[in-house]
């Protein structure tokens, strides 16, 4: 029997302009209390890379860096039974309340990290009503993680926002 494991609260602010979805926290990432905390992962290196700005470690130095490039950070499950690190094994999971998400904030486009992440948030919220994409995971285990694909679709989301002012 797996205990049950509660995320983390979502990273945003009111101006925050594309929200990405991760599934739920590694074991590192729950060690460390903060998203992406694993060394592996490329997500940290991948977003401080798509705005030119040289990586940085610090949880409050990633907080900072999210809030000044309006970008909001959750992960699709709030709670969940899960087995180490593995999103197969993701269960009896309560779905984050992303409509209350972008009910307060300038979110108008969702980039969903990986399968499980949009696999979930389809089952629960396929229609939202605002854009969403399913992105290649930036985890270490994923062989087709793509950063291109990754700066492309942040470019198109940044500049639809950039195009209605």
């Amino acid at each position: 029997m797996c205990d049950r494991i509660v995320g983390f609260p979502p990273e945003y602010t009111a101006k925050s302009r594309v929200l990405i979805l991760g599934s739920f926290p590694s074991v590192a990432s729950r060690k460390q209390s903060f998203y992406y905390g694993n060394k592996q992962n490329r997500f940290w290196k991948m977003l401080f890379g798509f705005f030119g700005e040289p990586l940085r470690e610090g949880v409050e130095e990633k907080r900072a860096f999210l809030r000044a490039h309006g970008v909001a950070l959750w992960d699709v499950v709030a709670s969940c039974e899960i087995v180490g690190s593995s999103d197969a094994t993701i269960k009896n999971y309560d779905a984050a309340d992303i409509p209350a998400l972008l009910a307060c904030t300038a979110v108008r486009c969702i980039l969903l990290n990986g399968a499980a992440a949009y696999k979930i948030f389809y089952e629960r919220y396929a229609g939202i009503g605002v854009p969403y994409r399913r992105m290649p995971s930036t985890s270490p285990a994923n062989p087709r993680y793509s950063e291109a694909v990754w700066h492309a679709a942040l470019a198109e989301a940044f500049a639809e926002e950039s195009a209605r002012g």
